[in-house]
């Protein structure tokens, strides 16, 4: 191994770039410097669980949202976000001694401190607070302050009422308590997802490394960003609020493109140091091809993640917060560390193949048989292009046919799951009680008014087709509300336009709507306003990304088309799945019939971002055979011009690793999709399906079947735009000098950061080499 007391001299007179010199000039300070600033992240990043929010699904500019806050504010009672379930254990409600208990409860729950509008069945005898068999009724009350006030307040009380009373049992529900439920579970279920995927990952990458020192190596930079990100979400909160989902996020990607990055870049060292270059000269090489591969990469995640901070809803906002901290968090522990990390090691990232065990007994395959198989599966993709190419496009809309039905509606309890207590109280009043509790319209009429005139108001009400009931008006001062009863389900399509008839609706006063239904168009408006923006940025800045990696511009058009193709399955899964309810009972969730409505933006943002990875891992692998003429002789091909060679190449090289940084990442998102909460099972599991979608069906298939119908066309670009990227185009570092017995290629030199290792052996895909690559 080469000594590392000082950087090693480049063999065979290379020089290496600025960069490779920046990260390998003290690799020790380094991974010193590394392990202290990660041992603060953990510091930094402590407790955040606990200053994160469990709801932004609302636009905080909206009319709902706005009617919200001047509720609570001036009519505290109008909105209960804590209901009491009690139970008269198979009596009656009405019985002298239940009822005593319950007015009880209500005397000790109106003198708990940050509650207030506590009443009850037993003091109005409202029949929408009594169960329809007469053995539950209900406690009603609202805990005051922002999310984490009233979540405090309920860890504080809940106790006290949750369990056995004298002649009767109490469930604790209502919104806050929800919300309560949900943060915890999805806490546990984070954790246990960890316990899942960190062992089956380094299993996984063991079997593509062979040596245990390789496999350590993508863990540890995953650990570096899940830990930094976490301080980074930590400093986030406090100046806005972030939902504990993006905790999920930060783990799945923390995990699953560290994983990528550090495979990608100690795969390439390894080929690097099988031709016979020292540990520099592999760092140097790699960085400049591989290392670019991750930085294009990187930018284009963060790019798709980033286009979420668009959208008002601050549960969308976080998981662009989390995500572009954890993609640059890992992009750049992958192109600092990493490279530390390989000066040090040389030859020794190669020890303890632990595959070894496994094989005897038995012949070893071949090296390079795995990759001269992607070889022959893409010359057999490109001989029959056109069939390929019509019979996977279609396959893939096929897939995504049942996306046309969605349903879009709101997060409610049915999120958790069936045995949570506060999911259990909703589910008793959906069943038993009558009308549709939750599912009321509130009017707030703001603006001096007659009660002559909030009379006729309430005549109109009753009289639109879609109400079922109208009561009020409660005044206080210059304000007023109505409480306004939908006939069908509270977000139903008859929810929704009975929203829109009382918003357009004349009135001497200022009425402004809200309650669920209403929550639900406004948030459905914003998101459908923004997501035309929030498109174009995340193509224009992927057609830019793409082209000046490539220098096409016909690639990136590609690029954008197909990876938004290879999400159709994931969409369509989606709806047939988790909306129409099948599967349900194998995955253990409840369905509400709709989706939350920002889930499949955010599931389009984060799957493209993904896909757009493996695309720019294999595109930029094509793209170097083709700078290099595709003179390797892996493969022999008669009469085959060089842009065939380079995707057969290019497919060859990185098709195993590919797909088994997919089926890693596939492995991290499915442990997170074991969540108890649905729309994190949702997430997880639409994740993967995607991934592998795109890895095994659009990289395999699609992408050479398209490749071979463009032909040379493919890496055409006007003269204005080729001079551009001959000027803007991104490298790392210098041209590498050739290694002595490199062959040498013919044809002109297209782009910056072009191979000139040797290539004579093809490449295995996942089994190492004699040297271990």
């Amino acid at each position: 191994m080469t000594e590392v007391n000082k950087p090693p001299q480049v063999a065979g007179g290379a020089r290496p770039g600025g960069w490779t010199r920046f990260v390998t000039a003290r690799p020790r300070l380094s991974l010193l410097l590394a392990l202290v600033i990660t041992a603060l992240a953990v510091l930094a990043g402590s407790g955040v669980a606990d200053r994160l929010g469990s709801g932004g699904w609302e636009d905080p500019a909206a009319e709902s949202t706005y009617a919200t806050k001047a509720l609570e504010r001036d009519f505290p009672d109008s909105q209960p976000n804590l209901l009491l379930l009690v139970d008269a254990r198979g009596g009656s409600v009405d019985t002298p001694a239940v009822a005593a208990e319950a007015k009880a409860l209500v005397t000790r729950l109106s003198g708990e401190k940050g509650v207030t509008g506590v009443g009850s069945y037993w003091q109005t005898k409202s029949p929408s607070l009594r169960a329809e068999d007469g053995h539950e009724a209900l406690i009603a009350a609202r805990i005051t302050g922002d999310e984490k006030a009233a979540a405090d307040t309920l860890d504080r009380i809940a106790p006290h009422y949750r369990g056995a009373h004298g002649p009767v049992t109490v469930k604790v529900g209502g919104m806050v308590a929800v919300r309560s439920d949900m943060q915890t579970i999805i806490k546990e279920d984070l954790s246990r997802a960890e316990l899942i995927a960190l062992p089956i990952t380094l299993v996984l990458l063991v079997m593509v490394f062979g040596s245990a020192i390789a496999a350590l190596l993508p863990l540890g930079i995953g650990i570096v960003a899940i830990l930094g990100t976490n301080a980074v979400l930590r400093g986030i909160t406090s100046f806005t609020d972030v939902s504990v989902f993006a905790m999920n996020l930060t783990t799945a990607l923390g995990l699953g493109l560290a994983i990528d990055y550090a495979l990608f870049i100690v795969r390439r060292f390894r080929e690097e140091l099988a031709t016979g270059a020292d540990p520099l000269t592999a760092v140097a090489t790699t960085l400049r091809t591989a290392g670019r591969t991750v930085l294009f990469s990187a930018l284009t995640v963060a790019v798709s993640l980033a286009a979420m901070l668009v959208f008002p809803q601050y549960f969308l906002r976080s998981f662009a917060y989390a995500g572009i901290a954890v993609v640059l968090l890992a992009a750049a522990a992958a192109l600092i560390l990493l490279p530390a990390a390989l000066v040090l090691l040389g030859n020794r990232v190669n020890s303890l193949d632990l595959r070894r065990v496994f094989r005897r007994g038995r012949q070893s395959r071949p090296s390079g048989a795995e990759g001269t198989a992607w070889a022959r599966a893409a010359t057999l993709v490109m001989r029959r292009a056109p069939l390929f190419a019509v019979a996977t496009t279609a396959f893939l809309i096929v897939l995504g046919l049942p996306f046309l039905g969605v349903k879009f509606g709101t997060a409610d309890d049915r999120q958790l799951p069936a045995g949570a207590e506060s999911h259990v109280v909703q589910q008793h009043i959906r069943d038993g009680f009558p009308g549709n509790p939750g599912g009321d319209l509130e009017v707030l009429a703001e603006g001096a008014a007659t009660r002559a005139q909030y009379t006729a108001y309430k005549e109109r009400v009753a009289a639109l087709p879609e109400v079922a009931g109208v009561t009020g008006p409660l005044v206080k001062g210059d304000a007023a509300y109505f409480t306004v009863q939908p006939k069908g389900e509270s977000v139903d399509v008859g929810a929704q336009r009975l929203v829109r008839e009382l918003r357009t609706l004349q009135t001497p006063f200022d009425a402004k709507v809200t309650g669920t239904a209403a929550v639900l168009v406004d948030s459905k408006h914003a998101i459908a306003e923004r997501l035309p923006w929030a498109a174009a940025i995340i193509a224009i800045v992927t057609l830019l990304l793409v082209f000046l990696l490539t220098g096409s511009v016909l690639i990136p058009v590609q690029a954008v088309l197909l990876n938004a193709l290879s999400l159709t399955a994931m969409f369509g899964a989606v709806v047939w799945v988790f909306q129409d309810g099948h599967l349900s009972n194998l995955l253990g969730f409840t369905s509400p019939g709709s989706i939350e409505t920002t889930l499949p933006v955010l599931m389009f943002c984060v799957a493209f971002g993904l896909s757009m990875d493996y695309g720019v891992f294999l595109l930029s692998r094509i793209k170097e055979e083709y700078d290099n003429g595709g003179t390797s002789h892996a493969l022999e091909a008669v009469g085959e011009g060089d842009h065939e060679r380079a995707v057969r190449l290019g497919l060859q090289r990185t098709g195993g690793l590919i797909t088994a940084a997919a089926i890693i990442l596939a492995v991290v998102m499915v442990a997170i999709g074991t969540s108890r909460v649905t729309n994190t099972k949702m997430l997880g599991l639409g994740i993967a399906l995607a991934v592998l979608m795109d890895a095994m069906v659009v990289r395999s298939l699609l992408v050479p079947a398209i490749m071979r119908l463009t032909g040379k066309a493919t890496w055409w670009a006007p003269a204005p735009l080729r001079r551009f990227h001959d000027r803007f185009g991104l490298s790392e570092g210098e041209q590498a000098a050739p290694q002595p017995d490199a062959p040498q290629s013919d044809a002109p030199q297209r782009g910056a950061g072009n191979c000139a290792t040797s290539h004579n052996e093809p490449e295995p895909a996942l089994q190492p080499d004699p040297h271990g690559a």
